[in-house]
């Protein structure tokens, strides 16, 4: 086996034991919260009212991109959630 194989394998590796591991970032509780709160239909609105680009919100639910302090600041502003019961929104309740 070469390198190049190894390195390949090691990073299959890598990817299966990381798809095992109980994912404790949920963001879907958090944007579904949000457009509750601020009486929206979808997540095109979520958008426009936290005037982000709609592949942000798409990377976000799809836990492909973390919710960052600059997003997490303007979920604040617009919704007056507290910081705090943002990010608690985020994390899957282990219980």
């Amino acid at each position: 086996m070469n390198v190049r194989q190894k390195k390949q394998e090691m990073l299959a590796a890598m990817h299966r034991a990381r798809a095992l591991e109980p994912s404790s970032f949920v963001p879907n509780k958090l944007l579904d919260t949000l457009i509750e709160k601020l009486h929206l239909k979808n997540d095109a609105e979520l958008c426009r009212v936290l005037e982000v680009q709609p592949p942000i919100i798409s990377k976000i639910r799809h836990r492909k991109l973390n919710v960052g302090a600059t997003i997490l600041l303007r979920m604040h502003e617009k919704s007056n959630i507290p910081i705090r019961e943002l990010k608690e929104l985020t994390t899957a309740s282990l219980h």
